[in-house]
């Protein structure tokens, strides 16, 4: 399994790389005069991100066990300060430029640092998650301040890709279905008016609910993206005859991406991708299953559950099945903090993967 899950990512950066060269060329000629200029930015991303991977492969994950909880308190900092000195982009203060170097987003870093936590929560307090007030509630209070700081900058659908995440990962680690059933109803309640107050997310939210009424179309992004997967058919036009690149769909290097996949390989490139993202998740469950703790087990599981939503809800709003998000196709979009986060995450994945293997063979040289 480890070998899978190295080469189907490595597999996706690649494409990803080719397809963020193919899809960013004529906007980086007109922007930067330099039509190599977003693609060389990204491929030093993908040789970081791939270099981290082996890295993090190395790394003890039990480690993450005893610093989770400084881990999410200096993440919750940090959450705390963006409110404060982000960057406004579109309506959303995310980034936090790091000495006039580079960006970072630290809701990507809050992501894996709650799965990290959650799941060194829910060893410890082992079948006490299942009581709502001895175990569940003490998730919920961490879930809740990271959720609610991101909430408020905002990221919406960071905050959701979180609850579900997490409450996914409290599922799989034995809390009760009631428990877990009666918190989403009160979000539910409580989510909607909490959008509405940003008019950010409530223009996209408002947008979503039209098209849903009309029938037409969310906005000029997913029309193009429509066009675009539509007239790949079913063979695709060819890697680098995308017509959409060419500044008719807005930023297609980045969340939009999967729309030039389908224009450029067609039906049997965005199946092939959609079945790589499932391979790899279901490659990871495997590993989870054989890993030797629940820590590690419910570690597993959290960050590949956190892949595969990431990558549904990127197609979903692509082909306008959902509100339009921030939300990049992990390992193939352009962008930064999230390909690193993402790569991190497959490094503690592995090291799992490793630790699990050396015990079998232990056990077997024991036996033997």
């Amino acid at each position: 399994m480890i070998k899978l899950v190295i080469v189907i990512v490595i597999a996706l950066m690649l494409l990803g790389a080719i397809m963020v060269f193919t899809a960013s060329g004529t906007y980086s000629l007109n922007k930067f005069n330099n039509f190599y200029f977003l693609f060389k930015s990204h491929l030093w991303k993908v040789i970081f991100a791939n270099i981290l991977i082996f890295v993090f492969a190395t790394i003890p994950y039990d480690y993450y066990r005893k610093l989770s909880k400084w881990l999410m308190i200096g993440t919750i900092i940090v959450l705390i300060l963006t409110l404060f000195v982000a960057t406004k982009t579109k309506g959303a203060g995310r980034w936090i430029n790091v000495f006039g170097l580079f960006n970072f987003q630290p809701s990507e870093i809050a992501k894996i640092l709650l799965i990290i936590h959650l799941s060194a929560l829910i060893e410890r307090k082992k079948h006490l998650i299942k009581d709502f007030k001895k175990g569940f509630l003490y998730a919920l209070i961490w879930i809740g301040a990271t959720v609610g700081l991101i909430i408020i900058q905002p990221h919406v659908s960071a905050s959701v890709i979180m609850i579900i995440t997490s409450f996914a990962i409290l599922y799989v680690g034995g809390a009760q279905l009631k428990h877990i059933l009666g918190v989403f109803s009160v979000i539910g309640t409580l989510f909607i008016p909490v959008i509405l107050l940003f008019s950010h997310a409530r223009e996209r939210m408002t947008d979503y609910i039209n098209s849903l009424l009309t029938g037409n179309d969310i906005n000029i992004q997913v029309v193009q993206a429509k066009i675009a997967l539509g007239s790949g058919g079913f063979k695709g036009l060819g890697l680098g005859n995308s017509r959409q690149s060419d500044l008719f769909l807005p930023e297609s290097y980045g969340d939009f991406i999967f729309s030039v996949i389908g224009e450029e390989t067609g039906f049997i490139g965005t199946f092939l991708i959609l079945f790589s993202y499932l391979i790899l998740f279901l490659a990871c469950l495997v590993i989870a299953k054989k890993s030797q703790d629940k820590f590690g087990q419910l570690l597993v599981f959290g960050l590949s559950f956190h892949i595969l939503i990431n990558a549904f809800i990127n197609v979903g709003v692509v082909t306008g099945l959902l509100p339009t998000t921030g939300i990049p196709l992990p390992f193939i979009s352009f962008g930064g903090t999230s390909i690193i986060l993402l790569a991190i995450s497959i490094g503690i994945i592995l090291n799992v993967a490793q630790q699990s293997l050396r015990t079998e063979e232990l056990k077997l040289a024991q036996v033997g």
